[in-house]
């Protein structure tokens, strides 16, 4: 079997989390062997980088460099390895996040990103007829930035992203559209404000609809 990569994408508080494990429950019923990771982290070195990330003050462009770094150890260590094998990687997030978050969000060059994304996925300067790595699918959760908020209220201590304001969520959300848009064929827009039964059916289609699960 080929290699395959989902990625789960949307907002703080979009519900996503609650939905991978059982994608993953559901792709091992059919054989396939899956790795579960996130980004940023997924590595121990990738890990650390996201503790800094998601509480140490910085500037948009270590943000972004900090995320890049992390994201080409996932993918040399856990991401390229596993597809190759022809495991599934189900990743809770992936380089659209970065265009939202840092991108979006932080109002970012949106094209020095793209350059990033080049370099990191693609493999350097030395590989420009490489193609970018990208996931075979993306599940986009989008969620009213007003009612993230509601469910984040007292979940847990926030962190710096998560401690944002709603119109940063707003423009965030805006990225997550614009990176949609880029990439149509990829992506699978999940309406996340349904009930969680709703949402997993929403899943489940969008997976079956790829070819990707019976």
């Amino acid at each position: 079997m080929s290699g395959l990569f989902i990625s789960f994408e949307g907002i703080d508080g979009a519900g996503k989390s609650t939905h991978i494990a059982a994608l993953a429950q559901a792709l091992e019923a059919q054989g396939r062997e899956v790795i579960l990771t996130r980004e940023p982290g997924g590595t121990p070195l990738a890990e650390a980088l996201r503790s800094m990330v998601l509480n140490d003050p910085m500037d948009a462009l270590t943000e972004s460099l900090l995320v890049f770094a992390a994201r080409r150890d996932h993918i040399v260590r856990v991401i390229e390895p596993a597809l190759s094998q022809g495991k599934v990687v189900v990743c809770d997030r992936f380089t659209d996040a970065t265009f939202a978050y840092q991108g979006a969000g932080r109002e970012f060059d949106w094209d020095v990103l793209k350059t990033l994304e080049a370099w990191v996925q693609g493999g350097g300067l030395a590989n420009a007829a490489k193609s970018v790595l990208q996931p075979d699918l993306t599940l986009w959760f989008d969620l009213p930035a007003s009612v993230a908020a509601q469910r984040l209220a007292g979940a847990r201590v926030p962190d710096k992203f998560e401690s944002q304001p709603g119109a940063f969520f707003e423009k965030v959300s805006a990225g997550y559209g614009r990176r949609h848009d880029e990439s149509p064929a990829r992506f699978a827009r999940i309406d996340a404000n349904q009930n969680p039964e709703a949402v997993w059916q929403s899943v489940l289609h969008a997976v079956r609809s790829k070819g990707l699960l019976p």
